[in-house]
């Protein structure tokens, strides 16, 4: 028997078509088919809507771009997290992976397992709103299902993810050709004084922004499992430029059909706007798009999972989780107590919140975080433009987005102030009091310990090494 112990590490089994499909699979999600009615009743117009979803897709497409010279430079697991972590400390870092551990992360998980199980029940409560409780346990469900696939195998993970974009898309498809169809017979009533009505003030534009946003989210996915990514140096950018291109192109599409196809007010009034738009155009065979919408959102949930785990799985690896959530399982050589982890933090969120809130408070989360994540790539830029970087921006884009990024989590606080912002950004901040005994100066690791030994022996995992 050779003595060389024989190093663990997560496979790289991630190629240009299972990236594109994560990108693009978690982004076309519960947003489309959930989002259009909030963001044209925040902003107040059909054209409004339109610029609104445009000006995201633009947007994100930047912001991508960004992150694949990131990705391509430090090229390590853990998105926002390892980025923060290389430019602006242990500090910073801690304070994003606390709150995206306990909140954001399964907060996204929470709002598109809600919004997977309103289209599941819609059906069954034509003309009424279904009860909370069974929206809950049907979203539940969903989260205990897709834990247990990821946990299971990485590449039956990414074949779900794959079925599920090339679902979605063809969904998406149905609609925009439904659309076209009824805008050549001359259905052109929402398009006529497009603008009128328009809201704008600055808080509206943030909302309506956090509400597109939501769901062009999972645009930043590919960047948490590069370690898993084939030729990272090349498939992420093309996986960037693909998915978020071909994502936004239909966004646009499938928001001219909802308006072509239903007034503003039949928009705005409608639960789920997919299933109202089905019942219009496809008559009794409406049910499809409900179906359809269910397995989009189911799609973004698993893709949404398998970023996530990764994540937990980073920070306990640099010191900022328990070790056993850097650990591996030794045969199937998943993370999964990450994700077991990151299963039980989403349920919780679920049972607490409801899904317009959550969208509110994890977009103006998640873009603070984004921030100083593009502020470190201009530091990079800046002093250190030496290290190899096989795909490069312009230091115009980091600049561009940074500036939006701070508007958008200013841009609600100053022109409507909500004391949940203050208790959110508190919230965020109290990961230093957690930071200073527990992390730096490592208080109770005699306890952790004897945790961490029972459970790495119960759930059979072993420490990941680094894949570079």
């Amino acid at each position: 028997m050779d003595d060389e112990p024989q190093k663990l590490s997560l496979k790289r089994e991630v190629g240009l078509v299972g990236a594109v499909s994560l990108i693009g699979g978690t982004m076309i999600g519960s947003g489309i088919f959930m989002s259009p009615q909030t963001v044209l009743s925040t902003i107040g117009s059909p054209g409004a809507s339109l610029v609104v979803w445009a000006c995201c897709g633009v947007l994100v497409i930047l912001a991508s771009f960004c992150y694949a010279e990131l990705g391509t430079v430090i090229r390590e697991s853990g998105g926002e997290y390892i980025y923060i972590l290389r430019t602006s400390g242990p500090v910073v870092a801690f304070m994003l992976i606390f709150s995206s551990v306990l909140f954001v992360r399964p907060a996204g998980i929470a709002g598109i397992s809600l919004s997977f199980a309103q289209y599941v029940v819609a059906p069954f409560y034509e003309g009424c709103s279904p009860p909370v409780l069974v929206v809950k346990c049907v979203a539940a469900a969903a989260i205990l299902v897709l834990g247990t696939v990821n946990c299971l195998n990485v590449r039956f993970s990414m074949s779900v993810q794959v079925f599920f974009m090339v679902a979605k898309v063809l969904a998406l498809a149905v609609i925009i050709i439904g659309g076209l169809v009824m805008l050549i017979r001359g259905h052109t009533e929402s398009f006529e004084d497009s603008f009128e009505n328009t809201n704008v003030g600055i808080h509206p534009i943030g909302i309506a922004f956090y509400q597109g946003l939501w769901s062009y989210d999972g645009w930043n996915n590919l960047n948490y499992v590069t370690e898993e990514l084939k030729r990272p140096e090349v498939n992420l950018p093309r996986a960037v430029i693909i998915a978020i291109s071909l994502v936004t192109g239909l966004y646009l599409l499938v928001n001219v059909s909802y308006l072509t196809v239903m007034t503003p007010a039949e928009l705005m009034s409608s639960n789920a706007v997919a299933v109202t738009w089905g019942n219009k155009v496809l008559g009794s065979w409406g049910w499809i798009m409900s179906v359809a919408a269910a397995l989009s959102a189911f799609g973004s949930l698993n893709g949404t999972f398998f970023s996530g785990g990764r994540v937990c799985f980073v920070a306990a690896r640099e010191g900022h989780m328990p070790d056993i959530l850097a650990m591996a399982h030794v045969r199937r050589l998943t993370p999964s107590p990450a994700l077991i982890f990151t299963t039980v933090v989403s349920l919780v969120v679920l049972m607490a919140g409801d899904f317009q809130s959550i969208i509110n408070y994890f977009s103006f989360t998640a873009w603070f975080f984004y921030g100083i994540t593009l502020s470190g790539l201009i530091y990079l830029k800046i002093k250190k433009p030496d290290l190899p970087r096989p795909y490069k921006v312009p230091i115009i884009l980091p600049i561009l987005v940074l500036l939006a990024a701070i508007f958008l989590v200013l841009a609600p606080i100053i022109d409507n102030p909500q004391i949940e912002y203050l208790y959110v950004t508190i919230f965020i901040l109290s990961g230093v009091i957690i930071y200073i005994p527990f992390i730096h100066y490592k208080l109770c690791p005699g306890l952790l310990n004897k945790l961490t030994m029972f459970l790495q022996l119960f759930l059979e995992v072993a420490p990941a090494e680094k894949n570079m």
